[in-house]
């Protein structure tokens, strides 16, 4: 057994991790729907006007606005219908004075009409249509380029490509859009219990969460996890699998960077690059490590699964944002009391898991093995490091999953 040395704060391994990761660079081409949620990697400016030409906004007649207005202001005014448009519809015909184009929503505006008066303010009989209520000019138009104009930016780089942009895309008609390449993630997990899902257990065993936990959050905060499977317990495999992953964007481990005989992550990371820092004064999740290795950051997660998917919420996620080029995560936030009494050790920062039940924040916490004490959970609760104990009743905040 090799303890933990002086524990570094949650605040400075955070600024270490932050400071080790970039920005990616890399760009791809993807079709339009590929792009929802991606970030988007130039500025797209149109090269067409929306809408192409005047258009009508309403079903019913276009019309020269001036031809709505009797002279005395008081009776209704009969125009001629010259021409029915539908949205698909090219105008051939000019209006000119006393006439009228019947339109559908979308149809161009045939030259010489300035409005569109709405069907339900008309009477037709025949190709008379009587105007019951006059217009002014551009009423019931939408003008061309009103909504783009050509030439004008439609999406930013760095922008988020939400259902809205992706719908300004393709109204310009885009097909593809560049975009962030997602930082692709190695996942590998070390220990020679572990069994993949789907596979035939026995005492001694345990089935692979972390992997799996590990991958969503990837999945969640703009990555692309590369799986590479488990890792035995021994130096040469260990090396073997770091070059493996190094390859990609970011490298997560879990297990192996604790205290016992068998967790050589830390020393294949001594051997291959630079250790920033090794245990993290934090609960759960103080057996954290974080490496630098052909210019990549290494993030060693504990084993127990409460512990790593803690850390993933709190070290990971973040490092990971940055490297998408995603904005900070913005969690809901609920401020609820405390259901029972908690007490915790001072001198580490806490992560307690809640469940709000009645307006109140349960404690769900059980141990760093079990995973339940996150996946009964609906958020957690951070307890600062000289925090020894929160009452009944007392107002807690609780960062909701």
């Amino acid at each position: 057994m090799r303890p933990l040395k002086a524990l570094i704060s949650l605040d400075e391994a955070m600024r270490l991790a932050m400071d080790l990761v970039r920005p990616i660079e890399r760009k791809e081409p993807v079709p339009i729907l590929g792009a929802l949620r991606r970030v988007c990697a130039e500025d797209v400016r149109s090269t067409i006007d929306v809408p192409l030409a005047d258009r009508a906004a309403m079903d019913g007649y276009a019309v020269r606005a001036r031809d709505t207005v009797s002279p005395d202001n008081s009776k209704p005014v009969v125009l001629r219908r010259i021409e029915t448009l539908f949205a698909d519809r090219v105008p051939q015909k000019r209006l000119t004075t006393g006439r009228c184009t019947e339109v559908a929503t979308g149809s161009t505006l045939p030259d010489g009409a300035d409005a569109v008066v709405k069907v339900e303010d008309t009477d037709h009989e025949g190709d008379l249509v009587t105007i019951r209520a006059p217009v002014h000019s551009g009423q019931n138009v939408s003008r061309r380029g009103e909504d783009i104009e050509r030439g004008s930016v439609v999406v930013r780089q760095g922008e988020i490509v939400t259902p809205a942009r992706l719908g300004a895309l393709a109204a310009i008609g885009l097909a593809r859009a560049q975009v962030y390449v997602k930082p692709r993630v190695s996942i590998l997990t070390t220990g020679d219990e572990v069994v993949p899902p789907g596979k035939p257990i026995r005492a001694g065993q345990v089935y692979d969460i972390n992997s799996n936990t590990m991958a969503s959050i990837v999945r969640e905060n703009g990555g692309e996890p590369i799986l590479l499977g488990r890792t035995r317990d021994r130096l040469e495999p260990l090396r073997a699998a770091l070059r493996k992953a190094i390859v990609n964007d970011l490298v997560v481990f879990s297990g192996g960077s604790s205290v016992g005989e068998k967790d050589m992550t830390v020393d294949v990371l001594r051997s291959m690059g630079d250790v920033l820092f090794h245990g993290i004064a934090v609960k759960p999740g103080k057996p954290t490590v974080l490496a630098r290795v052909q210019g990549k950051a290494v993030l060693g997660m504990p084993g127990n699964p409460t512990s790593c998917l803690s850390n993933g919420y709190v070290i990971l996620a973040p490092m990971l944002r940055r490297m998408a080029r995603q904005p900070p995560a913005n969690p809901r936030i609920v401020e609820v009391p405390l259901a029972e009494r908690l007490v915790t050790p001072t001198g580490r920062v806490k992560f307690h898991t809640v469940r709000i039940v009645d307006g109140q924040a349960v404690p769900a916490f059980k141990e760093s093995s079990a995973i339940t004490s996150m996946a009964h959970a609906d958020g957690y609760i951070e307890i600062p490091a000289d925090v020894a104990r929160i009452e009944k009743g007392e107002m807690v905040r609780v960062v909701v999953f």
